[in-house]
């Protein structure tokens, strides 16, 4: 295990120096004049010398592997930079949003999960039954309607015709619902499909017959073989599909005027506020690391044959 981590902390380094140079170049060859959309104004009402005077302030006058160079050895000391617009330290403003991102990911992870288990394990308990084709039919829809357009008929008719729930901000648990909805459904299709195929997959295994042999139940069998056999490729692909969940939330941020993280960095975007984005960047990297090592570490409780091969390789 101890081996699995340092491999994965070495690849995560050169992944994460990797995309935080491809995504620095990219973000300041961007067209347009970075001073001027910090400044918000325009080429006209600003003279030039004010403008070279931010920009040698800011080090944009420099080369730019250079500035990366500089950035890096920054990150180094734990140093993330100072907003450009606001002056904040990159860190604290991160961490001011990054609570609210991590409620509204929470409670569309949990929505997805009181959807997903119950339907996909009735889906392959009850194969090509109505509770089948109706949980089949569900994830077919939820996974073809963009999550946007969910958002607004729930803000349409949840919160503004029935006036049942609050439809923006962030105040208290009642206003997480709509959002952590929003997201849960949106994502919760591909997971009905997938446990519903993996179940279906270890229903057939020779296991399964030789639990039934041995006259256990069919609660006994599906708890605790059959499920627990299902579980590794789910949650591979909950590893693999991070980062369209984490795109998912920016998404629902913004239409919900939630106060996190990803809209943070859309505003950031906007401004062009670099030191914000590479900041973010640096973040997604490290969650993805976690989440990720956290799969493989995973396989090792779930998945009892992979610890004996490992046990008779290392010997």
């Amino acid at each position: 295990m101890l081996r699995i981590i340092i491999r994965k902390l070495m690849e995560t380094a050169g992944f994460v120096l990797f995309i935080t140079l491809i995504s620095f170049l990219f973000i300041r060859l961007a067209p347009g004049d970075p001073v001027l959309t910090i400044l918000n104004v325009d080429e006209l009402s600003v003279s030039r010398d004010q403008v070279e005077a931010l920009r040698e302030e800011l080090g944009f006058n420099k080369p730019l592997l250079f500035q990366y160079g500089t950035w890096l050895w920054d990150l180094v000391r734990l140093d993330f930079g100072t907003s450009f617009v606001t002056g904040q330290s990159v860190i604290q403003m991160i961490s001011a949003g990054l609570p609210a991102t991590l409620e509204l990911a929470g409670g569309g992870l949990l929505v997805m999960l009181l959807i997903a288990l119950p339907l996909g394990s009735l889906s392959a308990l009850y194969r090509d039954r109505w509770i089948d084709h109706l949980s089949r039919g569900l994830a077919i829809i939820g996974a073809a309607v963009p999550s946007f357009w969910l958002g607004l008929l729930l803000i349409d008719w949840l919160g503004v015709r029935w006036a049942w729930l609050p439809t923006m901000g962030r105040d208290g648990w009642i206003t997480l619902i709509l959002p952590s909805l929003t997201l849960g459904l949106a994502i919760s299709g591909v997971y009905v499909r997938l446990l519903r195929s993996s179940l279906l997959d270890s229903l057939s295994q020779e296991f399964v017959r030789a639990a039934r042999a041995r006259g256990y139940s069919e609660w006994r069998i599906f708890r605790v073989h059959v499920f627990r056999h299902s579980l590794p490729p789910v949650i591979t692909v909950f590893g693999v599909s991070l980062g369209s969940l984490i795109g998912g939330v920016i998404v629902i941020e913004v239409l919900f005027a939630y106060p996190g993280i990803g809209k943070l960095i859309v505003d950031s975007i906007r401004q062009r506020d670099y030191p914000v984005i590479q900041g973010y960047i640096l973040l997604m990297a490290v969650i993805v690391f976690v989440v990720n090592t956290t799969v493989d570490l995973s396989y090792r409780f779930l998945n009892p044959e992979l610890r004996l091969k490992e046990k008779k390789a290392g010997a």
